[in-house]
């Protein structure tokens, strides 16, 4: 039996405190604890001050809770009204969105030609949509290639981004299965991976290269911005 602990258990019960309070400052397990103090009887202004803080700390908890539920109400009036801001995207709309993306995201070597990467389903509809719709490449000309932590279902994955992007099963590359670096640990973080979007097409990443460049110089040369 674990004498010492035992004892100072039962010494912080009999100056009032909670099962779980001394749990937290004991690091003792409850079961234990309750085993250790059960013929301790506290007194009645010792029960009557346990009753007291957990009654507050229930208060507290209600209170924490309303206040988080009003403050994501808040935002959310925020969000739908914003949302409202958007309407009928154009084509050339889409074809400035899709490059901007491919700007950020996008492979900038011509060695690893048109290629996509990201692990956000929603950008990944976006930047399908500018490939089909503004640089017409045929979905028959897609490969996916996905990224995935070791221990995740990659069946599981390349349906699911097979149904995201719209590209044929038949059409990835064998999955790349590794430890991300930038994971730092958190595996599950992206339960299907990353996907990396390629289209086979020189003449298609020379011109997305030079459509960046085009809005690069057409907003720095009318913001009177120097450029390097």
């Amino acid at each position: 039996m674990k004498i010492i602990e035992k004892n100072i258990a039962r010494k912080l019960r009999q100056r009032g405190l909670s099962l779980n309070e001394i749990r937290k400052k004991t690091g003792f397990t409850k079961s234990s604890i309750s085993l250790w103090v059960r013929n301790i009887e506290l007194s009645k202004k010792q029960k009557n001050e346990l009753s007291q803080r957990g009654f507050r700390k229930e208060i507290i908890e209600k209170r924490r809770i309303t206040r988080l539920a009003n403050e994501n109400s808040r935002r959310q009036v925020i969000i739908d009204q914003a949302t409202k801001d958007i309407r009928n995207i154009s084509k050339k709309e889409l074809w400035l969105i899709g490059i901007a993306l491919y700007w950020g995201e996008g492979a900038k070597t011509l060695r690893s030609g048109v290629q996509f990467s990201n692990s956000d389903p929603n950008m990944v509809k976006i930047i399908m949509e500018f490939f089909k719709i503004n640089c017409e490449v045929p979905i028959e000309k897609f490969r996916g290639h996905i990224h995935l932590h070791p221990h995740l279902n990659e069946k599981r994955a390349k349906k699911y981004w097979s149904m995201i992007s719209g590209i044929p099963l038949n059409q990835f590359y064998k999955t790349t299965k590794q430890q991300s670096r930038a994971s730092k640990g958190k595996k599950d973080s992206l339960p299907f991976g990353t996907i990396n979007i390629h289209v086979c097409n020189t003449e298609l990443f020379l011109k997305i290269k030079g459509w960046t460049e085009g809005i690069y110089q057409n907003i720095t040369k009318k913001a009177g911005i120097a450029q390097w």
